[in-house]
């Protein structure tokens, strides 16, 4: 992935409302009142796993998405 669209995506993380971690700086915390995730920006993909009263899911999403069909599915939750 190259810089500009590391950039692109952390500013898409942040309108989503997601807090960049101070440990690591491609990994993300998402808090929504009925769940939260931690998003990880990995090489190839974006790894989603969220959490809802101690439920634990997990997802990938390959950056060759659509950005808009990314947000949808995150939106969603677990």
């Amino acid at each position: 992935m190259d810089r500009h669209s590391l950039v692109s995506l952390e500013s898409w993380l942040q309108r989503l409302g997601a807090e960049r971690s101070c440990e690591d700086p491609c990994r993300w915390i998402w808090l929504m009142p009925e769940w939260s995730a931690e998003i990880v920006l990995e090489q190839e993909e974006l790894r989603v796993a969220w959490e809802q009263g101690g439920q634990h899911s997990q997802c990938c999403f390959p950056y060759g998405l659509p950005r808009s069909d990314v947000e949808a599915a995150l939106s969603e939750g677990p």
